[in-house]
């Protein structure tokens, strides 16, 4: 993919039937399965309405009975394992389609929403583009499925569903490798964790205050599968061979991103549920009675990005370092990260007002501790 020229690149991004075929069976099984399958029913945050929305938390069940069903398939003949490493092109550009398409759609059922509520009062600023961009509903949902929560799932299991492919690719053409088998095994353990702990997504920044719009529909469904997974992409074109120290390095640094990651997003959403659970062994520092100034969260005051950017520098190190292609998604989310964290201070800055100056004067450091 990455060394093709423009004759063989622009005929591969129009989407097939086929592709299509594949996105339509995607969405429409992880919309049944989503509302069908056994899983635990977590009520969301509390809206400015004193509402609450219900969401439940399958991913895990239905990523497992999705793989299943596809083993099976691929076993019996009826779809190709390398479907999607095959037209992984015409996917992209297909997807890219949906997601725009699914954006307008979004805008237009949203400004002529006469709801009133938190989750589908419209926002609308005059401005199209702010609009179409950040979304004009917080919640919006089709035949009573929130589209955010499904989108996001979509987006994650999409990553592993890639990264599969390309595994059984790089089998068949005899060009497999650590790099690669370590590459799979840190993205499976993400991906899996994820689901394992979906709960706690419904209390992130993005499922109780950012609209839906293309930015989260583009991040979602588009962003995260097909750029996530270019590490696979470039190591199923270059061999790299690690050597023990490098393989441990690795391993190091994934082990001390995840356990900060999980440990500080546990440490968040156990605070939300109950305020007064000990961290550490201690009672929590809340600053105002809203701020949590203690475990992770006393570090630094995003110390869950610590975690997340270690673990994506762990998934590019299998690569080694002769080309900055596979570092694309590290030095994305460093960007990103730094960019939302500025976005969430100020806003919090205008919520919380001298209790926010109080908590920075309490944990100084924004993502890495006595660096920034």
């Amino acid at each position: 993919m990455l060394d093709m020229d423009l004759g063989v690149l622009l005929p591969s991004l129009i989407p097939s039937l086929q592709s299509v075929y594949v996105l339509v069976f995607y969405f429409v099984y992880l919309a049944v399965a989503g509302e069908i399958l056994p899983g635990k029913v977590i009520r969301g945050v509390v809206l400015s309405d004193g509402s609450q929305l219900r969401y439940r938390c399958n991913g895990l069940f239905t990523l497992t009975l999705l793989v299943a069903i596809l083993g099976i398939c691929a076993k019996l003949g009826i779809v190709s394992p390398l479907v999607v490493a095959d037209r992984g092109l015409e996917l992209l550009s297909a997807t890219f389609i949906f997601c725009v398409l699914v954006t307008l759609a979004l805008d237009v059922s949203g400004r002529s929403s006469l709801d009133k509520s938190s989750s589908l009062k419209p926002h609308v600023s005059g401005n199209l583009v702010h609009d179409w961009w950040f979304g004009i509903q917080l919640n919006p949902q089709f035949l009573s499925i929130d589209l955010k929560f499904l989108f996001v799932k979509a987006g994650m299991m999409g990553w592993l569903l890639i990264n599969l492919s390309i595994l059984a690719k790089s089998v068949q053409d005899g060009s497999l490798s650590q790099s690669m088998i370590l590459y799979q095994i840190f993205c499976a353990i993400y991906i899996l964790d994820y689901f394992v702990h979906e709960e706690y997504m419904t209390s992130t920044w993005d499922i109780i205050a950012e609209r839906l719009g293309f930015m989260l529909v583009f991040g979602d469904l588009f962003w995260i599968p097909f750029t996530f997974s270019i590490q696979g992409w470039w190591l199923l074109h270059n061999k790299v061979e690690l050597t023990v120290p490098a393989i441990v390095a690795n391993c190091l640094v994934f082990l001390t991103g995840y356990m900060v990651f999980r440990g500080a997003n546990t440490q968040k959403h156990i605070f939300k549920k109950n305020p007064k659970t000990p961290i550490w062994g201690k009672p929590p520092v809340v600053v105002g009675g809203k701020l949590l100034a203690s475990g992770f969260w006393g570090i630094a005051r995003h110390c869950n990005y610590l975690g997340d950017l270690m673990l994506a520098l762990s998934f590019s190190l299998p690569c080694g370092i002769s080309s900055p292609i596979p570092y694309f998604y590290p030095i994305y989310l460093l960007i990103l990260l730094i960019w939302r964290e500025r976005r969430d201070e100020e806003k919090c800055a205008e919520k919380y007002k001298e209790i926010w100056a109080d908590y920075l004067r309490r944990v100084p450091y924004r993502i890495l501790p006595y660096v920034y």
